[in-house]
């Protein structure tokens, strides 16, 4: 995988919830490439979510395919996909409070069934030191920290398989500036100095600026379009689709 070949695609994707039923997406086709952040945006209701659980694995599309190292997801392992391949943060962070920093992280390791190369906790604590925590909170119990370091635990966590792709659904939506803006230099980092695809779905116009790319996700009958920088809108021609 170089940095040219995407390492995942919507090809021709569309989606309804029930056989025959209305469409949430339709005819979407993208490339989403290693070591770029892109921002999905749009209204309540535009299939930003069922866009997410379509790149997660969780769900298959009803028309089209979705395709990860040049490989049908559907043909592949999703749940070896799911616990090796991407990393998933959430807005509400889904951390068990009762545990410590280090045992949350850890356990997303355990459940990877994945190998590692140290001791599992010296794994978590280097984590914490990417997503700008000091090694101490390793010790910490959830339940004591602010939802910006608890986001960033999350972060951690969700990288402690060495995933290629990162998606995060909403993940600053109840942080404050100062905190958006260094979760987005995570990102920023993760992509540009990792070279992992990170996929962000957001309301966030700070965030979306500071993206790579912005696929701006709209009702049917309206138009779709990625733009870079992120605050453009996309340019006639630009890879439009309707969705």
């Amino acid at each position: 995988m170089t940095e040219s070949t995407p390492i995942l695609e919507l090809d021709n994707v569309s989606y309804a919830y029930t056989k025959g039923g209305k469409k949430v997406l339709k005819n979407i086709s993208r490339s989403f490439m290693p070591g770029k952040v892109y921002s999905i945006t749009g209204p309540s209701g535009a299939g930003k979510t069922t866009m997410l659980s379509l790149i997660c694995g969780l769900a298959g599309p009803t028309e089209g395919r979705v395709m990860y190292n040049g490989g049908d997801l559907a043909k592949q392992d999703r749940y070896g996909y799911r616990s090796h391949d991407i990393g998933v943060i959430f807005q509400s962070f889904n951390l068990l409070p009762s545990l410590t920093v280090a045992e949350n992280i850890v356990l997303s390791m355990d459940a990877s069934g994945k190998a590692f190369g140290m001791p599992k906790k010296e794994r978590a604590v280097q984590l914490l030191k990417e997503v700008h925590l000091p090694a101490e909170y390793a010790n910490e119990r959830i339940l004591h920290l602010s939802g910006g370091e608890q986001q960033r635990v999350a972060i951690a966590r969700a990288l402690s398989y060495d995933p290629s792709v990162i998606v995060a659904d909403e993940p600053t939506g109840n942080l404050d500036l100062v905190t958006q803006d260094d979760i987005m230099s995570i990102f920023r980092s993760l992509a540009h100095d990792q070279g992992r695809c990170v996929i962000i779905v957001t309301h966030s116009p700070e965030i979306a600026a500071a993206s790579d790319e912005v696929f701006e996700l709209a009702p049917l009958r309206k138009r779709a379009g990625w733009s870079s920088p992120a605050p453009a809108q996309p340019a006639s021609g630009q890879n439009q689709a309707a969705v």
